[in-house]
């Protein structure tokens, strides 16, 4: 496992348990020779890992020119994955196996899945076109519903707050593994769990949607999105136009300013690990522009910064800390 307390699970479910060398406090700085080895030595069938993790390893394995046939499933999560990365394993890494990329929170898990052929089977293209990540369908016994955006408490729960196919939305759910608390954090709890004759719906704080096939769409965190003065934007599907330039790494949407009145930035990591300058930059400035206005969603973002490294959390080592981007390109725009 690329997080070792998924472990937890195996031995209720009869499996055997492979922790590869590594330090599971600073995933991205693994090396991808031991993973491989270790998923090689003990012939593993399904091993789980955030996007970095797979992202890493995968890149390791096609400079080698190496394949994995022993597994059989790849469970990526954690954060959005990228179809790219996904196209990588099923085309060049994987022999007979399959990716899964299930969706949940600490709070309820899991509550989507679905595979990489079904992704790669259409819902790529649309990510790749700014339409959010797919995650796939509701599991057995789980009901989840998208309802209007709020940031205030929802204390009891009516059928009429559920929006139709389409209409984006806060990702609620209800089942058997949702969470009832947070102990001893009224006001949290408060903000994070409506009631309904004796079930809890937990409040993901995420955005997305349903299409009208029943999937679930991702657009970003609740407290991730910028509005101005005319419109709302959302991380995913904004960042994922700037994230299909050959020399972007990654990107992240920020906003700076009150909300209502924000300015959209959008702060770009170059593979390259550098801060571009002189022509490099105003190249790169003008492709970034054809890109953006390419797009109806992006056309409003008008400022693109550079930075070395995006900050992200550290257990995932993948997921931005939009926060704290948000103080530094205040800084950077005086």
């Amino acid at each position: 496992p690329g997080l070792p307390i998924t472990a937890l699970f195996n031995p209720a479910l009869g499996v055997t348990t492979v922790i590869p060398d590594y330090d599971p406090r600073k995933p991205a700085q693994l090396n991808p020779a031991y993973w491989v080895e270790s998923i090689q030595t003990h012939g593993v069938t399904t091993s789980f890992g955030s996007p970095t993790i797979w992202k890493i390893v995968g890149k390791y394995c096609r400079q080698n020119d190496i394949k994995l046939p022993s597994l059989k499933r790849i469970l990526m999560a954690g954060a959005p994955v990228a179809p790219g990365l996904i196209r990588d394993y099923k085309e060049h890494i994987l022999t007979d196996g399959e990716i899964y990329t299930p969706f949940g929170a600490t709070e309820a898990l899991p509550i989507t899945n679905i595979s990489g052929e079904q992704i790669l089977d259409g819902p790529a293209k649309m990510t790749e076109m700014g339409w959010g990540v797919c995650v796939g369908w509701p599991l057995e016994g789980v009901a989840v519903r998208i309802i209007p955006i709020s940031d205030e408490p929802v204390e009891t729960w009516d059928d009429s707050l559920a929006l139709p196919p389409g209409e984006l939305g806060e990702i609620v759910v209800k089942g058997p593994m949702v969470t009832r608390q947070y102990l001893h954090r009224p006001q949290q709890t408060a903000l994070a769990k409506i009631h309904d004759e004796g079930e809890i719906w937990h409040r993901m704080g995420d955005l997305g949607y349903f299409d009208s096939r029943g999937r679930l769409w991702v657009c970003g965190r609740k407290s991730h999105r910028v509005e101005t003065a005319d419109d709302l934007l959302l991380p995913v599907p904004c960042e994922a136009i700037f994230n299909g330039h050959p020399a972007v790494a990654r990107s992240a949407l920020v906003g700076v300013g009150r909300p209502g009145q924000q300015r959209p930035v959008i702060v770009i990591e170059l593979k390259s690990g550098q801060i571009p300058s002189g022509q490099e930059k105003e190249t790169l400035l003008r492709e970034l522009d054809t890109l953006r206005l390419a797009h109806p969603h992006t056309q409003d973002i008008h400022t693109i910064l550079f930075h070395k490294s995006l900050p992200v959390d550290v257990r995932h080592n993948v997921k931005i800390q939009r926060e704290k981007l948000a103080v530094w390109a205040a800084k950077q725009l005086g």
